[in-house]
């Protein structure tokens, strides 16, 4: 029987976001790098890479918190027992039929999945809100020209963030499906409102179906300085 690590705390099966996905699970946990325990991995039945064995504390509980919350919303979702490698480009590796991401950060990780039926592509991004200062530095490096005129200086921290977290939310959902890299200049957010609700264009061509000027949806929620966002296609 799995056990859950030390380093992390119990599981919660929740929907955190405001619009739920039908056919969708999603699992998070809290972890605490300092709480590592040298049989955190065979504790918990997931195997450790000679590279992550390599690795900082941080790293090693950061990636096992994700996969306990993948193993989890897997078993929520069809039953199955199963723990998500990772290939080289170090994308979790789903089982055919299925679409999921992981993310982790600042102690908290989750996972969301759903079936191919449901969607086809998911991708879940957690970010720790930037406070003004940082977020006017790192705005030209974000944000495209059209973003940055838009944007209110009255919120520029949680736009900053927002902007970062939905376009890296955006890469993981349209990765998988395209196998093309694209980064923040590559997408915008066109629209985004106080309930959790975003609207972004895609500005290249990943494929004739994910193209330039594609709209897609997004959504997310704040809590307790963290930001939550979701990108289901």
């Amino acid at each position: 029987m799995n056990r859950l690590p030390t380093c992390c705390s119990a599981l919660q099966h929740h929907w955190p976001l405001p619009n739920p996905l039908p056919g969708a699970q999603l699992v998070s946990c809290t972890f605490d790098p300092a709480r590592l325990a040298a049989d955190d991995f065979e504790r918990a039945g997931i195997a450790q890479t000679p590279s992550l064995q390599r690795s900082v504390a941080k790293r090693q509980a950061e990636y096992l918190a994700g996969r306990v919350c993948a193993r989890a919303a897997l078993q929520q979702l069809d039953g199955r027992d199963y723990v998500p490698a990772t290939h080289e480009d170090r994308s979790p590796i789903w089982p055919v039929g299925i679409h999921g991401s992981i993310t982790h950060g600042q102690g908290w990780a989750a996972a969301v999945v759903a079936s191919s039926n449901s969607c086809a592509g998911l991708g879940l991004d957690q970010e720790t809100l930037l406070d003004d200062e940082r977020a006017e530095r790192l705005a030209g490096e974000i944000l495209t020209p059209a973003e940055l005129q838009r944007l209110d200086p009255a919120q520029i921290g949680l736009t900053v963030t927002l902007t970062f977290s939905l376009k890296e939310s955006l890469f993981k959902a349209l990765y998988p499906i395209t196998l093309k890299r694209f980064y923040f200049e590559h997408a915008e957010v066109l629209e985004w409102s106080a309930d959790g609700q975003a609207r972004l264009r895609l500005l290249t061509d990943l494929s004739a179906q994910w193209h330039n000027g594609r709209e897609l949806q997004g959504q997310f929620c704040v809590n307790d300085g963290h930001l939550l966002s979701l990108v289901s296609v």
